[in-house]
């Protein structure tokens, strides 16, 4: 949830909005789920949002809001707190985890200084005149096997504490994994987009070349509007399948938003992809697509391009606008093509 929204939910005014959300589910006959529930108090707090928007073309077209079109649609328009969550959670046993080695440690310290106590006491008594060997035998004796056992009981406890931790950071690394993750198409989300171009950015100054294409899917409302939703999801899967593949790394395959997608290309030379992304463009047109529901043709999908490198002087801002003007260009000349920034001499038709 965004700042705003929370603010909401903490005012009178979230009262309100809750009892309208109640209501939009009980008039459109959709079960008060968490995530339903969730979805409609967006709705009912901000009713010109895209995703209310989107949630009334679907009842519109009699789509059924199942729990995957649900499922869906909040990981599409809503910020969720699930991975911030399960973050925070894991960090907090990570911490007692690691409270509980340097306990451990402590301890460990501890009895060894006892222990070593006891040697010196046994030392002393045996620099006396008098001295009872079997008794200082049997002390020292009772020492080493507490402080034997103790450093047995030690070990185990670092064993498996160690064991935990490693199973708690595979467990953040796969939360923070999919933070940077699209739900829908399992590429990179742009969050991770940004921060990999932000890190190029950073690192490397002009001279290093660095190629950014903005991808649209050509007419993608006519898919959603015709076919429904999970059609158009369908569709968005599909060419997220054909960018993953060109988009290894170095590269990087992102969906920017909607139906659009970015790849960034480090090292490489804007003009020098032009090919490469005619090949993406052809291969995507070239499959005819059935709705899996029914088994009926969707007929072909086709992508706009626009390709901009990195110039001196230039922020990130100016380097996405660039291409986004370039995409702008393909679409202005007929859409299915590739077209690069101005300042590149060369153009793909």
């Amino acid at each position: 949830m965004n700042q705003e929204f929370e603010i909401l939910l903490r005012s009178n005014a979230g009262y309100d909005s809750a009892e309208k959300a109640l209501v939009l589910m009980k008039t459109h006959f959709v079960w008060p789920t968490p995530v339903n529930y969730e979805l409609w108090l967006h709705i009912a707090a901000y009713p010109e949002c895209d995703l209310a928007k989107e949630v009334y073309r679907l009842v519109e077209t009699g789509e059924n809001m199942t729990e995957s079109v649900t499922e869906t649609l909040a990981t599409r328009y809503i910020s969720r707190s699930k991975i911030n969550d399960e973050v925070r959670d894991t960090g907090l046993k990570l911490t007692q985890e690691l409270s509980q080695i340097t306990k451990l440690i402590h301890n460990a310290q501890t009895a060894s200084q006892d222990y070593n106590q006891t040697l010196v006491g046994a030392q002393e008594e045996l620099g006396k005149e008098s001295v009872d060997i079997s008794v200082l035998v049997s002390h020292l004796t009772k020492a080493t096997s507490e402080i034997l056992q103790h450093h047995d009981d030690l070990e185990k406890k670092m064993a498996d504490s160690a064991n935990e931790v490693k199973s708690l950071r595979r467990h953040l690394d796969q939360v923070r994994l999919e933070a940077m993750t699209d739900g829908l198409t399992n590429l990179a989300n742009r969050k991770c987009f940004d921060e990999n171009l932000n890190r190029h950015f950073d690192e490397n100054d002009a001279s290093y070349p660095l190629s950014v294409a903005v991808i649209d899917i050509d007419h993608f409302k006519k898919f959603n509007d015709t076919w429904g939703h999970q059609t158009g999801d369908q569709v968005l899967r599909y060419v997220s399948s054909v960018l993953a593949r060109v988009g290894r790394a170095p590269r990087l395959a992102a969906r920017y938003g909607g139906e659009e997608f970015a790849l960034l290309f480090p090292g490489e030379e804007a003009d020098q992809m032009a090919s490469l992304l005619n090949e993406i463009r052809s291969e995507i047109s070239s499959r005819l697509l059935k709705r899996r529901s029914t088994n009926e043709e969707l007929g072909s999908v086709t992508i706009s391009v626009g390709v901009a490198q990195r110039e001196d002087n230039e922020d990130i801002n100016d380097l996405i606008e660039r291409a986004d003007q370039a995409l702008y260009q393909s679409k202005r000349n007929g859409r299915n093509q590739v077209t690069l920034a101005p300042g590149l001499t060369k153009k793909a038709a």
